[in-house]
């Protein structure tokens, strides 16, 4: 798709082909791009994800080539900023399979560096970095997973407003500027659930990926658990995640649930 200036600004001189995907209901625009074609503008990138003026999504992706792996995941929150995505790579990772680019596995490269995937059966699972730091923060724990999170233990999750609880803490002052995940957790015997508030969303999802991967290890290390494996429940699905305790944190860390190509589309003056 050519892309072309005018009065300062850009406009699409073709339409725009798109993929929708979703992981446990944490939705993306999937834009193949292996030729480096697509350029988009940040404010071309907000309204595309606009639930209201375009087609609407938790963030979108620019699937592109890489020379040290098989695929980069170039990812970009529905305000236009970047970080790490873990549903969002799942579903890269499904779309390069769906493409035919890929087998059942891949190493992919992200903003925070190279991963891993591996397909299991109709889930797909990727390999998260590895976390050595974090910190108590009120009842919980501030840890990044890619993206940084807040974890907080709850009771009555089903009962909270995370919305206006989140936001206190998001829009505080330490956290105003760059933002942060906020993550409330309630333990239900051998399951979290868990409701996630998303920087550059600005809202409540569905479903986070580096926010449930955050949430299983930091509940682990609250509890003084060496637990490997942990269900998690979120609002759009559930997923799981796989770690190892190792000196001054986690390591072989993965996470695993759905992903689902949901419709092909064209979008038109952008």
């Amino acid at each position: 798709m050519a892309v072309s200036k005018l009065g300062g600004g850009f406009l699409f001189t073709m339409n725009l082909n798109f993929s929708k995907y979703h992981g446990a209901g944490n939705d993306f625009i999937m834009i193949w791009n292996l030729d480096g074609s697509i350029q988009l503008t940040d404010e071309q990138i907000r309204r595309l994800c606009n639930r209201h003026m375009g087609i609407g999504s938790d963030g979108l992706i620019l699937l592109e080539s890489c020379d040290s792996a098989d695929f980069y995941v170039n990812f970009y929150n529905p305000d236009a900023s970047q970080s790490f995505c873990g549903n969002g790579s799942r579903c890269a990772f499904k779309m390069a399979f769906d493409r035919g680019i890929i087998s059942e596995a891949a190493q992919f490269k992200a903003i925070d560096g190279m991963h891993e995937g591996i397909k299991k059966g109709d889930h797909w699972s990727i390999r998260m970095n590895d976390v050595h730091t974090m910190e108590a923060f009120q009842s919980g724990m501030f840890l990044n997973t890619g993206s940084p999170h807040i974890v907080l233990p709850v009771e009555n999750l089903q009962d909270l407003d995370v919305v206006a609880e989140a936001r206190k803490i998001r829009y505080s002052e330490r956290f105003a500027l760059q933002g942060v995940n906020v993550n409330f957790v309630e333990r239900v015997g051998q399951v979290l659930h868990i409701r996630t508030y998303e920087r550059g969303v600005e809202d409540e999802t569905l479903a986070c990926g580096t926010g449930i991967t955050a949430a299983a290890l930091a509940m682990a290390e609250l509890g003084g658990e060496d637990t490997a494996l942990l269900q998690v429940r979120a609002r759009g699905g559930d997923l799981e995640v796989a770690f190892a305790k190792c000196e001054g944190g986690y390591s072989d860390i993965w996470l695993t649930g759905p992903a689902v190509h949901v419709y092909d589309g064209q979008i038109e003056g952008v």
